[in-house]
């Protein structure tokens, strides 16, 4: 029986090499007979004790059995590749979360010492005077601009002038996005009177707004629609401002006043007595205290709300008109005495001032010094701004430990620059022009042009310092 089989197999292999004989004598020439012939004589090596016994070909089925992986080994590698990616991803992960952490652990010392008075970036050294031709004016107020304020995201600039409107401006194309008009005496939800001061809260949620009527309005920035507005003063509203990081606003008065209201609550919440003449400027940061100037009684206070004491200060030799804190510990005043100085809470003397900052006007015997009309700070920097009618807008430098001030470049702006703000990035400046002193008529410039200067602020190639 065995022998039978073995003979039928040899004889079933013999007619397949025929076939295969036959079949290789019509290649097409095209390498698919080849490929073909080539598994016939795997199949029939595998069936053929003769050619299985060959040690040649048996070696080179090891070697290609060898190179084929099977499922399982398909599916072993598949995972260690997987395997592998994942620990990859989760590498990098790491890097990024301790990477994200050093910023936090950053941004959290930079937290401290801000709150401290004690965060200094020194950039006045890298910036450089811009090319008169890159400076904007946006003319849309009848009347002197009075003040304005720059939303956070740097986008839009609201202003206000003596014509009783508000307008919004969008910051790149420098076009009017919205006009709050003002009405006719005894119109409920608009200005009637000069507007002398604005606000806007660290949000953007609220814009307020304070006038000689002794109202202060409460806008929406983003539709310009009237909220409410508040009253209690008994003169002109002379200042405002919202304390950092909440909806608390402060206001100053010519009645001699500081009110603190709630505009979430759209409350009062109390007053603070302690000038001696109209109170002039205002402005407050992230800790529950402001500052004020009080005009002629030459003094510029610090108000602690929660210990409710204040500290006085004296040095200026006239009304102290504006005043702008740099950080928590240290701000900048002007007044019509002609003077710029800088201050620390921890000293009652300015730390430095300069006097006669914008030059003298008048013949000779009788020179005056140019008013200081309005001062602006870049927050936590050694970089301020000051503004008068002497055709410019002067950039000053604050020297180690602020003493000393010295004078980076002047831009030339024509008219009385009545108010002026740094964009939070540092990026621009703006200023207020008008004809005529924001709070009065003593003089008037014909040739200037009411409205904003928008001037850009270039900084050299170089990475900015920080003192700590």
């Amino acid at each position: 029986m065995s022998s039978f089989f073995i003979k039928k197999k040899l004889v079933s292999s013999a007619t397949n090499k025929g076939d295969l004989k036959r079949k290789s004598n019509t290649d097409d020439g095209k390498g698919r007979s080849k490929r073909f012939s080539k598994r016939m004589n795997e199949e029939i090596s595998s069936d053929s004790e003769n050619e299985s016994a060959d040690p040649g070909r048996k070696q080179q089925e090891n070697e290609e059995d060898e190179i084929e992986e099977t499922a399982q080994e398909k599916k072993l590698r598949l995972a260690k590749l997987y395997l592998d990616q994942l620990r990859e991803e989760e590498d990098k992960k790491a890097e990024e979360e301790s990477f994200e952490a050093d910023l936090i652990a950053g941004r959290l010392q930079e937290d401290v010492l801000e709150q401290k008075g004690k965060l200094q970036r020194l950039i006045a050294k890298e910036l450089i005077a811009p090319d008169p031709a890159e400076i904007r004016l946006l003319r849309g107020h009848k009347l002197p601009v009075t003040c304005l304020v720059i939303t956070p995201d740097e986008k839009h600039i609201f202003s206000a002038s003596k014509d009783c409107s508000i307008i919004k401006w969008d910051v790149e194309s420098g076009k009017k996005v919205q006009k709050i008009a003002g009405g006719r005496k005894g119109t409920e939800d608009c200005h009637t009177a000069h507007i002398l001061c604005m606000a806007i809260s660290s949000d953007g949620k609220y814009l307020a707004s304070g006038d000689m009527n002794k109202h202060i309005m409460i806008w929406d920035p983003e539709t310009c629609k009237h909220l409410f507005k508040f009253t209690g003063h008994r003169g002109a509203i002379s200042g405002l401002a919202f304390r950092r990081g909440t909806h608390t606003l402060y206001s100053a008065s010519h009645d001699r006043s500081i009110k603190v209201w709630s505009v979430d609550e759209n409350a009062y919440v109390e007053t603070l007595f302690g000038h001696q003449d109209a109170i002039t400027g205002l402005d407050c940061l992230s800790r529950e205290r402001c500052v004020t100037t009080g005009g002629r009684d030459r003094t510029v206070r610090v108000w602690k709300i929660a210990e409710e004491s204040q500290l006085v200060f004296h040095g200026h030799e006239g009304s102290i008109d504006c005043v702008q804190l740099i950080n928590e510990e240290h701000m900048v005043t002007g007044g019509d005495d002609g003077a710029v100085s800088i201050w620390t809470v921890n000293k009652k003397k300015p730390l430095s001032s300069v006097k006669q900052a914008h030059g003298v006007r008048g013949s000779a015997g009788l020179e005056q010094p140019y008013w200081v009309s309005s001062v602006a700070a870049l927050h936590n920097s050694d970089t301020v701004a000051s503004g008068s009618h002497n055709s410019s807008v002067q950039l000053w430098k604050c020297g180690q430990g602020f003493r000393g001030l010295e004078l980076l470049f002047s831009v030339p702006v024509n008219g009385f620059v009545n108010s002026l703000k740094f964009s939070n990035s540092g990026k621009f400046l703006v200023a207020g022009v008008g004809q005529e002193h924001r709070l009065g008529r003593w003089w008037r410039i014909k040739e200037a042009k009411n409205g904003l200067y928008i001037i850009p602020l270039k900084r050299q190639a170089k990475e900015q310092e920080v003192v700590q």
